[in-house]
């Protein structure tokens, strides 16, 4: 025949952790210590599993009994027993501080990212929009006078195609016509890619 095993150590004579919670709960320091023997091994047992750190693990212990020993009074022996409970509060401590440990390292991994991004160098930026809008300028030297004037126009004072077409005094899709010749050329030009 198999014996029970009982985790907290040997059985002993007196009351057991949901009495002793109860008298915790009123503030007996006694029962606290017992209390405290009967969970403390479970408890790190438990919180070192989760952690695998041991300075961490006694640490994130030591909290738990100060949890048990402040919230004792919320225990309810109708939703458990006692064990259950300080082995909850336990476990949902452990994973809090992986939690935590993990949103720590994140925020550090991105505070490294964002070191290692340059600076916005503003004398670089205008040396290159000079560069750009010069190569445009030389690109739309290459255009025909009349694909120059519709895309001057069109792009440069932002009137529709219409009326480009009414203030050139031609049909419609011939300025589409001129406007769509020109932007090729312009593409072509600069080397982009469509």
């Amino acid at each position: 025949m198999k014996q029970a095993v009982r985790i907290g150590g040997p059985a002993s004579a007196g009351p057991d952790l949901q009495e002793l919670l109860g008298q915790v709960a009123r503030g007996d320091q006694e029962a606290f210590a017992r209390v405290y023997d009967m969970v403390c091994g479970p408890v790190l047992g438990l919180v070192r599993s989760v952690l695998r750190d041991p300075a961490q693990s006694e640490e994130v212990t030591q909290e738990v009994l100060l949890e048990v020993w402040r919230g004792a009074p919320r225990f309810q022996a109708s939703r458990g027993s006692g064990m259950t409970w300080v082995l909850t509060l336990a476990h949902r401590r452990a994973v809090d501080r992986v939690r935590s440990a993990q949103a720590s390292s994140d925020r550090e991994h991105r505070a490294a990212l964002l070191d290692r991004t340059p600076a916005f160098d503003e004398v670089t930026e205008q040396v290159e929009s000079r560069l750009e809008r010069e190569q445009v300028r030389r690109c739309v030297r290459t255009l025909t006078e009349l694909q120059r004037e519709s895309v001057t126009l069109a792009y440069y004072q932002g009137l529709a195609y219409r009326e480009v077409a009414e203030l050139l005094s031609v049909p419609l899709g011939t300025v589409k016509t001129r406007l769509r010749d020109g932007l090729i050329r312009l593409r072509d030009c600069l080397g982009v890619s469509a």
